[in-house]
């Protein structure tokens, strides 16, 4: 692992050189090849080092970080034309992507939390710099507390586990599962339930991302979403009694509350905003899977993590072709762009129809696991699940009607065509969707 971590320490002195995020990005989508290179022959002594290491459940992560990461570069164009502090944006990527590699790579909980934690500041600059509206400062705070506040009880749950077994390296506590200790149970989990976020707790998801710039929507939506079910996944072993008492009432909420976030996305007029309460509603199914702790849940949770990250992100990116273009990310606004962006509006119609959960892309495979999973846990959840494949299909369709159909707001009769730049950031988004699926059981995991 410290190959990687080490590649992407040395690109830090190149983004100092003027005009080289091109070299930095190229760099990133090298080091995408390397790694998986090694699959062909996988061996999992070979992969630690020190406190780090891999298996099959941080493989998938890491390539998704560096995949993003490079994505990230190829979308902020504008951060680099406008000479916005491009060699601080560089600076800031690549250490939030050394930060998501610690992390999933880390064998020790406690440098899973340290790495965990950490992964927030450079968001947060991000967000805080090249945030577009002054609102950007209200939106770091609730990011900032909510994660904050949430992961202290996670530190102290830790340090009780230290006390309690002398050990804190994950393979080692995989034997140990702890009984009648139902704060401990909440101290581990709280942290992640936020991070995810479960509904009650999501209200920095739809804020973060509103006043994020692209990159910082796409990381958020990427990758950072996903360290809740990390996390979740890794501790559940030590928490598996527990989890039979107390999961029903978190599979509850969050089932209800996807719902509910359903109908929120049904009324927003702002496109980043519906993309991120849609984030919310999908990670409330994903969730509710990993909690059921059956296989079919944990696998289809996985690859649902996968998808969804891939798939959120293309959209933002799209939101944020239209901002670039309309100057506005309102419905009222972004209407008939199939007049004035044409060429656009295939990857609208695909990237929403990955949103829905259409076939083949790997969000299929990832939904008809947890319908699965929930529905076998108990079948009384059949009723919200209904309710929220529907509402699902009905977002995603309402998001690509209201932005493709309909006259221009504004009474323009040019039209846009994008630039390379822009397609091929999408079709880099669309292909490992669409790919990944062929090869289901890379991205299922092997336990």
């Amino acid at each position: 692992m410290l190959k990687f971590v080490f590649m992407i320490l040395l690109m830090i002195p190149l983004s100092f050189l003027k005009n080289f995020y091109w070299m930095v990005q190229n760099l990133i989508f090298l080091s995408v090849f390397l790694f998986m290179i090694n699959l062909s022959s996988f061996n999992f002594f070979n992969y630690i080092s020190y406190y780090f290491g891999m298996d099959m459940i941080s493989y998938s992560l890491i390539l998704l970080s560096f995949w993003i990461c490079g994505l990230m570069l190829m979308a902020s164009e504008s951060v680099f034309n406008k000479n916005n502090y491009e060699k601080l944006f560089i600076i800031m990527i690549l250490f939030l992507l050394l930060m998501l590699i610690l992390t999933f790579s880390s064998m020790s909980i406690f440098m899973f939390y340290l790495f965990f934690e950490a992964s927030l500041i450079p968001t947060l600059f991000l967000i805080l710099g090249w945030g577009y509206q002054p609102e950007r400062l209200q939106a770091g705070v609730y990011l900032l507390f909510y994660t904050l506040l949430a992961s202290l009880p996670l530190l102290i749950g830790v340090f009780f586990i230290l006390n309690k077994l002398n050990t804190l390296f994950f393979i080692l506590l995989l034997n140990f599962s702890f009984m009648n200790m139902n704060l401990l149970y909440l101290s581990l989990i709280v942290a992640f339930l936020v991070k995810m976020p479960m509904f009650l707790v999501h209200l920095w998801l739809p804020k973060a991302h509103v006043e994020a710039p692209v990159s910082g929507s796409m990381i958020l939506a990427g990758i950072l979403l996903k360290l809740g079910g990390y996390g979740l996944l890794r501790m559940f072993s030590l928490l598996q009694i527990s989890g039979i008492k107390f999961n029903y009432w978190w599979i509850s909420v969050s089932l209800v509350g996807g719902v509910l976030i359903s109908l929120v996305c049904l009324r927003q007029t702002d496109l980043k905003a519906l993309i991120a309460y849609s984030s919310v509603a999908h990670m409330g199914i994903v969730l509710s899977g990993l909690l059921t702790m059956t296989y079919w849940g944990l696998t289809g949770a996985y690859a649902l993590m996968i998808a969804h990250g891939l798939c959120s992100s293309g959209l933002f990116c799209l939101a944020n072709i239209s901002y670039e273009r309309m100057g506005s990310r309102s419905l009222l606004i972004n209407k008939g762009m199939l007049n004035f962006m044409p060429s656009l509006s295939l990857w609208w119609f695909l990237l929403c129809s990955g949103n829905m959960a259409c076939p083949p892309t790997l969000n299929l495979l990832g939904e008809i696991s947890l319908l699965n999973s929930i529905v076998g846990w108990s079948w009384v959840t059949m009723i919200m699940l209904t309710f929220l494949s529907f509402f699902s299909a009905a977002y995603s369709l309402y998001l690509f009607a209201y932005s493709q159909h309909g006259k221009i707001y504004s009474g323009i009769y040019f039209f846009s065509v994008g630039n390379s730049r822009e397609f091929l950031l999408l079709m880099l988004h669309w292909l490992p969707l669409n790919l990944l699926i062929l090869k289901s059981n890379y991205c299922m995991l092997w336990i």
